[in-house]
Parts: C-alpha cells; structure tokens; sequence
C-alpha cells in the first residue's frame, strides 16, 4: 500500500509539473503579451519613451522578460566600485543621442553594453523624443536591457518557490536581537489569559503561531504558500492569500496596542509584518507600535472566497448524497415502475436541459417564494444560502440516482446473485451484503473529489447568485490576463485533482477488502 501511494503521488506531481508547464507555454508564448495592456488605464495615458519603458517594466512583472534599466545596474555596481550616490546620479544621465554622453558615461554605458549582450540580453536605447527644441512629454531617453526568460527556468523558479519558511534572517536591517520567544501567555491578551504563542524577531510575521477564537483557532504563519503574485484581480497580492482572506465588512472593537495606547479598531495584530522605517516615518505607528512590525491586515465579518464555496459546496454534496443515494437505490429496486419512471424523467430533465436555464428557473421558482436571489456577506439571513446550494445539488442527485440505478441494476443480473439466490439467501440478505456493497463502491472513490472540489467553488452558480467565492477567480484572470492567477488557480486545481485521485483510492480499498494495492511476488 504504501509503495503504491508513493508511485501514485510522484506519478501525481509529474503530471502536475506537466500540466503547470502546458499552461505557462499557452500564456508565454501563444498569447500576445501585448494583451495585458487591453484593460490597463495607465498605459493609455502614456506617450513616446515613458509608455515603452512602461511597456517592458509590466512585461517583467508578468513574468515574460528580464529586464534591466541602466541606472539599476549602476546601483548594482556602486558598491563594489565605491560609487557615492552622486556619482551613480552623475553617471545615470544619458545624453539625448548617444553622441551627446560625457565621456566618462559614454564609458559606462559601453560596458553595460557588453555585459549584458555577452549574457544574451538584447540592449535597447531610445533617443529623446523632441517637441519644439524640448523634451517631449515622456520622451526622455533611456537606455535598458531585456531577455525573454526560458520556459524551463521560470518553471523552476516557480516550483522552487511554491513553499517559503519565515526565518529570523529575512529582515536585512540591524533589528536587535534576533530569535524566536515561545509564550503561553500571548502579550496582546495582556500576558494573562492562557494563549501559546511563538513571536520572533528579525522573520517577515512577528506572530509565526498564534491562538485566538476564530476557526480553527491555531493560526501560523511559519510556513507560506506562495502560488503566484496577482497583478490586476488584486493587484499585488498572492493567490493563495486571496482566496483564504476575509471578506465582508470591519469588524472593529477595543484593541490595546503594544505601547499600550488603546482604541476600537479592525486591526489584526497577529497578522503584522515588517516594513522598514514604517513606526519612524509615520506619527500613528509611534503611538500604537514598539518596532517596525506596523503592517496589518483587518478583521473582516465575512469568510474567504475558498471559505463561501466549501461552504455550499460541502452542503449541496450532502445533500446530494442523502437524496441521491436512497432515491438511486429504491429506482433500481422497482425497476420500470412509476418511481423510477419519475426518477429517470428527472435524470433526462437535467442532463437535457442546459445548468444555465435551470439555475435561472431555480432563482425564478425561489423568488416567487420569497428566497433571497442574490448573496450579501453583510446579511446574516442564512436563506441566501438556499437557491445556490439547490442549484448544485439538483444536478448531483440526478447523477448519483443514475450511476447506483445502472451499477445496482448490473449486479442484481451477474450470476453470484443467482447462486446466492439458489443457495436460499433472503432477497433483503442478497441485496444488503452483495448488490449494495458492489454497487456503491464506484461511487465511494468520488466522494474525496466531491468534498475537495467543494473548495474550487462552481463558476455559473456563484455568478448567477453573485456568491462571492473562488469559483469566479479563474476567469476572471483570463479575461484580464492576469498569468500569475492563471497559473497559480491551475495548480491549486491541479493538486486537488491528484489528492481526491489517490483519498478515492484509499476510501474505495478500506470499502472493499478484495481491493488491494500491494503486489505480491508469485
């Protein structure tokens, strides 16, 4: 078993890997790039060298190029050729034409030149651009180097990055004493109350372990998944942060700050984060703050976006199976008789008619009845939860009625049913440990992918009932081309798939002993 699960997984991330690199090629090298630019208000605005400049900056955020303007290599080099910050300024101003550089920037700029075209870069410069004897607005010259960057090295890059451990040595500043402080009394409940926590000093988060009392109540931030930065669905944010933030309103209340100053507000203080020179550089922060660790998120009434669809998700696939499983069994028990000739009139109404149209009559039927049609986050009406989670059930009912109808009917034909029959066993005996047991096992292997695929949210019911979960986030991010959510939602996706793969696996040979997925030497 365990050799198996082993092969399975690897076999399972191989396919991940593959899949990650299919959709990187489809985003990096069969879309236009320039696409990204259809939805940007900025670049509209921009004119002459400053809108290029632009150009190629957002190219190297989307993750298509490498790109180096001169003035950041001289800030590279400063350093190591003791460079003062006015000569970098001095050697950064570029002539308008490269027959108007002083000499000794002409020197520079040659061997920026080399360096970068011997790393199989491709250096660009762009002339002023005049207007009536002056700079154009935007037309100041410039001067960058650029490089497409491999397929397989942003591969890499991302893998290896998926997964980040906060360490003591990720603040450069001198920062005191660093370390990490294990306390059972957390300090933001007074030192008092009993709450574990682990705090450090000189790592990203100042809390890496922390307890409170919202679900599930042990909260970390020691280790960090990181699927990929978002540069227009919410701009600069991860992935996997967006989808598990909070949504919804404040949630403000009495809050003692760590100098002692007290006030009602949203603040989350587990969840600050270092920003260099931010207590000094801002009067707040010097009356709430005792270090550098100011930046926190708020607390926020609502769940996350992964929170809303497990949520419906998770009780429209219960509720499938209380419903689908009995009324699939009693259809294949009375065969061609009136309830399963209503049950597979049902079956043919949803696999017939299209899920946009019956979702629609489901909001229409539910508004008759005075059913919410559209979802609130600010609302504590448990009803607007109704008509999303029907019309996700619906369907499954009709497919799991269905699939236990045909194996159930399969079995009762195969012949260990009749010579159990010949051997005197009752029909309720015959169907309770053999047609059942059979029967029901396919259907045991996809309840794992039921369950994970609750967290990935379904696409035209959340949009229909304005549900604001993950299962928009996807094409959302195509259609403004966003490559950091394309490919960080695909692997998210991705994984799932493999987990729910190898858990059915698992669940299906603890169902049936017969199964089994050791090999034995003959």
């Amino acid at each position: 078993m365990t050799k198996y699960l082993f092969r399975r997984l690897l076999h399972g991330l191989i396919s991940v890997i593959i899949v990650v690199a299919i959709v990187m090629i489809l985003i990096y090298s069969c879309l236009d790039r320039q696409l990204i630019f259809a939805q940007d208000p900025v670049f509209t605005q921009l004119g002459n060298n400053q809108k290029v400049v632009y150009q190629y900056r957002k190219w190297e955020d989307y993750g298509y190029i490498d790109y180096v303007p001169y003035p950041e290599w001289l800030q590279t080099i400063a350093a190591s050729e003791n460079l003062t910050q006015e000569q970098v300024a001095s050697l950064s101003s570029i002539g308008r034409k490269a027959e108007a550089d002083p000499e000794e920037v002409a020197a520079y700029v040659a061997r920026f030149t080399d360096y970068y075209k011997g790393q199989g870069y491709t250096v660009t410069r762009l002339d002023a651009k005049m207007s009536k004897k002056k700079v154009a607005p935007g037309g100041q010259q410039q001067l960058f180097a650029f490089k497409d960057k491999p397929l397989m090295g942003r591969l890499w890059n991302y893998l290896t990055g998926l997964v980040s451990l906060d360490n003591i040595h990720y603040v450069k500043e001198d920062i005191g004493q660093r370390g990490l402080t294990f306390t059972l009394h957390d300090p933001l409940y007074g030192g008092k109350t009993f709450a574990p926590a682990i705090i450090g000093n000189g790592t990203l988060h100042k809390y890496l372990l922390y307890t409170d009392n919202r679900f599930p109540f042990i909260h970390q931030n020691l280790v960090n998944i990181n699927l990929g930065k978002s540069y227009t669905v919410n701009s600069g944010v991860d992935v996997f942060q967006s989808m598990n933030a909070p949504q919804g309103s404040y949630v403000s209340r009495e809050i003692t700050y760590p100098t002692g100053h007290t006030e009602i507000s949203a603040d989350d203080l587990h969840s600050a984060t270092y920003a260099a020179g931010s207590r000094e550089a801002n009067l707040v922060n010097r009356d709430r703050f005792t270090d550098d660790y100011t930046n926190v998120v708020t607390v926020k009434s609502g769940l996350s976006q992964i929170g809303y669809s497990f949520v419906i998700g998770i009780i429209a696939s219960a509720l499938a199976y209380l419903l689908g499983v009995p009324i699939g069994i009693i259809m294949a028990r009375k065969k061609d008789q009136l309830i399963d000739k209503i049950g597979t009139v049902y079956i043919v109404f949803i696999i017939a008619v299209p899920s946009l149209a019956y979702i629609f009559l489901f909001k229409a039927i539910g508004y008759s009845m005075g059913l919410p049609t559209t979802f609130n986050m600010d609302s504590n009406d448990w009803r607007m939860y109704a008509l999303p989670i029907i019309s996700l059930a619906l369907p499954s009912v009709a497919n799991l009625m269905k699939w236990l109808r045909r194996y159930m009917i399969d079995q009762m034909n195969s012949d260990y049913v009749k010579f159990a029959r010949s051997g005197g066993l009752s029909e309720r005996e015959i169907f309770t440990h053999h047609i059942l047991k059979n029967a029901i096992i396919p259907l045991v292997h996809g309840i794992p992918g039921t369950i994970l695929g609750a967290l990935v949210g379904a696409i035209i019911t959340e949009r229909v009932y304005v549900v604001p979960g993950a299962g928009n986030l996807l094409t959302k991010a195509i259609n403004m081309f966003d490559n950091g959510v394309i490919v960080g939602v695909t692997l998210f996706y991705a994984m799932l798939s493999v987990i729910s793969i190898i858990l059915g696996d698992i669940l299906m040979s603890m169902v049936d002993p017969r199964i089994s997925f050791t090999s034995k030497a003959r």
